[in-house]
Formats: C-alpha cells, sequence, structure tokens
C-alpha cells in the first residue's frame, strides 16, 4: 500500500484503475465495528456511525456507478471495517459550544473549540469485483480538528462527523480511480446536494441507509446535540444487521491507528 492522506488525514492505499473504471454496478456491505477498548459506547452509538460511513458511500458512488440492493450481483463489492474510535469528551465538549454560541451571539466570529477532549476515527475499507481480486483498499484515520469540527455532546460526536469524510475520500478514490488526496477535485453535484438536505437518493438501494438529518441536523450540530437527536439511522432491517455487526472485538493486525486525542 502507498503512503497518502492530506493535512489533516493519514492514509494507506491501494488503487487499482483498470477494474475500478471497467466497473458499472456496486454493492455495499453494512460496515462493521471491530473496536478495542470500546469502553462505554453502546451497539446503537456504534450503529450511528457505521451507518454514516455506509450512506456517505452510497452518495458518492452513485456519482458515477449504480448502486445495487444487497440481493444482486455488482461488479464491485465494497466492505468498510470502523477499527478505532476515539471518544470525544462530553464535558469538553459541552464547555466549547456554550462558549461558541456565547461568543458568536455577541460577536458574530465562530470560535475554536477547547484543544482537549478531541475524538477521533479509523477505517479500513477494500473494494473487489466479482472473481475476489481486490480492486481498491485504504487504511484511513483523523482526528477532529479544533476549528473544522463542530463539538458534539456525545462521546461519539467526532467519530459521527469523520465519518462521512472516510465515506467521501473513500467514495472519490473508486469513482476517479486514483488517489483521492491529489489532483483536482469536483464540486458538490445537485443529487449530492439534494441527498446532504436529506433528499431521496438516487437508488433506491441506498434507501436502506436512510436519510441525511438535512437542515435539522445542521441546526443540532450548531447547537451540540448528539447525531441520535436527529439521525434516525438506517431503515429497520438494515439498524438491525448494524447493531448486530457493531460489537466491540480485538482489532485485527496493521490497524492505523487514529490520531491521538487528549480525551480526558
Amino acid at each position: 500500500m502507498t503512503k497518502s492522506g492530506g493535512a489533516l488525514t493519514k492514509a494507506n492505499l491501494r488503487v487499482d484503475a483498470s477494474p475500478l473504471l471497467a466497473a458499472q454496478t456496486v454493492r455495499i456491505v453494512p460496515t462493521a465495528a471491530q473496536v478495542r477498548s470500546a469502553g462505554a459506547i453502546g451497539p446503537e452509538d456504534f450503529a450511528l456511525v457505521t451507518n454514516n460511513i455506509d450512506r456517505a458511500l452510497c452518495t458518492g458512488l452513485s456519482e458515477r456507478f449504480k448502486v445495487v440492493a444487497a440481493n444482486q450481483p455488482a461488479d464491485l463489492i465494497v466492505r468498510a471495517t470502523v477499527t478505532d474510535i476515539v471518544k470525544t469528551n462530553r464535558a469538553a465538549a459541552a464547555t466549547s459550544t456554550v462558549a461558541s454560541l456565547g461568543v458568536g451571539a455577541v460577536f458574530a466570529v465562530p470560535v475554536p473549540r477547547l484543544p482537549i477532549g478531541l475524538g477521533g476515527l479509523s477505517v479500513e475499507a477494500e473494494a473487489v469485483g466479482q472473481d475476489g481480486s481486490q480492486a481498491a483498499a485504504m487504511v484511513w484515520a483523523r482526528g477532529a480538528n479544533m476549528l473544522t469540527t463542530r463539538a458534539r455532546i456525545s462521546m461519539i460526536g467526532d467519530a459521527y462527523s469523520l465519518a462521512s469524510a472516510f465515506g467521501n475520500d473513500f467514495a472519490r478514490m473508486l469513482v476517479a480511480g486514483r488517489d483521492p488526496f491529489h489532483g483536482s477535485t469536483t464540486g458538490l453535484s445537485l443529487q449530492k446536494m439534494k441527498a446532504s438536505l436529506g433528499g431521496d437518493p438516487k437508488y433506491e438501494a441506498c434507501k436502506a441507509f436512510g436519510s441525511a438529518s438535512g437542515l435539522k441536523g445542521a441546526v443540532a450540530g450548531q447547537l451540540g446535540l448528539p447525531p441520535a437527536w436527529t439521525d434516525k439511522g438506517a431503515e429497520p432491517v438494515q439498524a438491525a444487521h448494524a447493531i448486530g455487526a457493531s460489537a466491540a472485538v480485538a482489532v485485527p493486525n496493521g490497524m492505523l491507528a487514529a490520531p491521538s486525542q487528549t480525551n480526558q
């Protein structure tokens, strides 16, 4: 695998452009969680994080591929596993939220978060062909940033926010057939904008992951509310699968750890 990433993201990746660019259909296996030291994070919270990855993947992959349901054949099969979550410190997040709301109301300027208690997320993912050969793989890790990641009063607040960032990065790699961290990037398409506002996805298969929280979620994020307050999660059948797949077990070797932050 080749080392890559950006200013905020650590990544190792492998990409074979030929099978990716030749593929027309893709199937998404619901993201699993294999996390060391899960602590007090419950299966419902894990399911919110993993489903947010799947939702972002489905929206991003829809830009070029036809996304098919779980019972249909596809040129590519995409699967991801959450390998680490650095918990957000809720007390620090609450303090940052109060400071942001107070100062923002008076001076109308953004206020950085406290540089403590920031969370993080690590994910491994691959895309394989019908014959089982690997067409692409990525090991991804990112920590919350005190300037760009909005504080949410939840242990998974930062991991939830970063989940969509991973989904976007991996989807861009598969769509373009190249390193997503280098080269030009495309703007937000009308379909992506519609999906981010809670509208219907391009393909029926994506409805399994539920709708984005839209404007309601954006307002809740500004107020620092937990993701569970506005994200209804996956459809019932998919949600049951996600909760079952989110058991905390030992992390496989080769994991790229999430950037460490002080969260006490």
